[in-house]
């Protein structure tokens, strides 16, 4: 084990020499006859362990020099111990306060020089152990802090992909454009936003709710990939058989992303929402939707937020059975279904934000 270095700053020669020969035997002892010179030799890389400073030296005194150890960062730690011939308590005080951790008066016991210099060591390798201990431990900190953003932004990417490519899916059957899927998740997302702060809602909207409502929004018909293409692309009203068949959409969406589910092994995975958006937004508040005539808060939240936008989005499109309506008859419809096909409230709030869905309309219009 290497030996503690001790700096010992006096500019009396016999007192450098009485010291360092009373220390020379356990510690490596550096010597420096002025402040000028101690700093000068710190500076060009002899750092020592503990420093011992007399006070009355020409030039720099000892405490100003006590003072410019202690400003800086590298030399802070290092415990500064006064040998000196002042004895008066202000001294001492004075000395303590800028940060010396000892205060020993000439003539030196060399006992009890030598039991303060071991006591000042030990504490100065307990703190200085501790430190590298913390250092460590905030390294460390940081490296796991950053492994876990890394594989959070994979579990992101790995789940925007997967709702993009199953949404991709979806485009590939359906006649509706891509600006209806772009248009639906913002309208999710807005009708969100304004009733998140409502009692009943405000539990089950965080903004990391809401955030992932607007990324699932568009799975609310990847079901119709499995939809034949002569009912699917019929331009024409569909008899109700084909009705029926149309309606399977919601469980074949349902049980897709439950496969999709089954692959990723997550039991609280991030496509439950989309799953619930798929299998319900043709639910009715009223218990007279499909697949499952699912009435009031039995219909899942997210699924009463897509009913509502998929319906206005409807409303506003021409379709090859109906023209565009304008904004301001599908805002009534909408109104006129509140209590049975929507959600009370739901709909108030959406009465309140119409010009928001106008707008979004437009940002997005095919």
């Amino acid at each position: 084990m290497a030996q503690d270095r001790i700096l010992i700053v006096d500019d009396q020669r016999e007192n450098l020499a009485l010291i360092g020969a009373l220390l020379g035997e356990q510690y490596q002892v550096l010597t420096a006859e002025s402040a000028e010179a101690a700093l000068d030799l710190i500076t060009r890389g002899e750092v020592p362990d503990l420093i011992l400073l007399d006070i009355e030296m020409p030039g720099m005194d000892g405490y100003e020099t006590c003072q410019r150890l202690k400003s800086m960062p590298g030399t802070r730690p290092i415990p500064i111990i006064f040998l000196t011939g002042r004895s008066s308590i202000d001294d001492e005080t004075y000395g303590l306060q800028l940060g010396a951790v000892d205060y020993i008066t000439k003539p030196v016991s060399p006992p009890i020089l030598e039991a303060r210099i071991r006591t000042q060591l030990s504490l100065k390798h307990a703190s200085d152990q501790l430190r590298n201990q913390n250092a460590w431990l905030e390294q460390r900190v940081a490296e796991r802090t950053a492994e876990l953003l890394k594989r959070t932004e994979e579990v992101i990417l790995t789940q925007d992909t997967t709702i993009l490519a199953l949404a991709s899916l979806a485009e590939t059957r359906d006649n509706e454009t891509g600006n209806h899927i772009l248009r639906t998740q913002n309208y999710v997302k807005a009708l969100a936003i304004q009733v998140r702060e409502q009692p009943r809602f405000r539990r089950e909207l965080s903004w990391e709710q809401i955030e992932l409502l607007h990324k699932s929004a568009p799975l609310h018909d990847v079901g119709k990939v499995g939809i034949p293409d002569h009912i699917l692309q019929k331009p024409g009203k569909l008899t109700p058989q084909e009705f029926e068949i149309m309606k399977t959409h919601t469980t074949l969406g349902h049980d897709a992303i439950l496969a999709a589910e089954a692959k990723l092994d997550a039991s609280t995975s991030f496509l439950r929402v989309a799953r619930e958006i798929a299998h319900a937004h043709h639910e009715k508040w009223d218990g007279s939707g499909y697949p499952q005539g699912l009435a009031g808060e039995a219909i899942p939240l997210s699924a009463r937020l897509m009913a509502l936008a998929d319906v206005y989005d409807a409303l506003i499109s021409q379709r090859v059975y109906k023209p565009a309506f304008p904004h301001e008859q599908a805002v009534r419809i909408i109104a006129e279904g509140r209590g049975s096909h929507f959600d009370p409230d739901l709909t108030d709030a959406f009465v309140a934000s119409a010009e928001q869905f106008r707008a979004i309309a437009q940002r997005y219009k095919d």
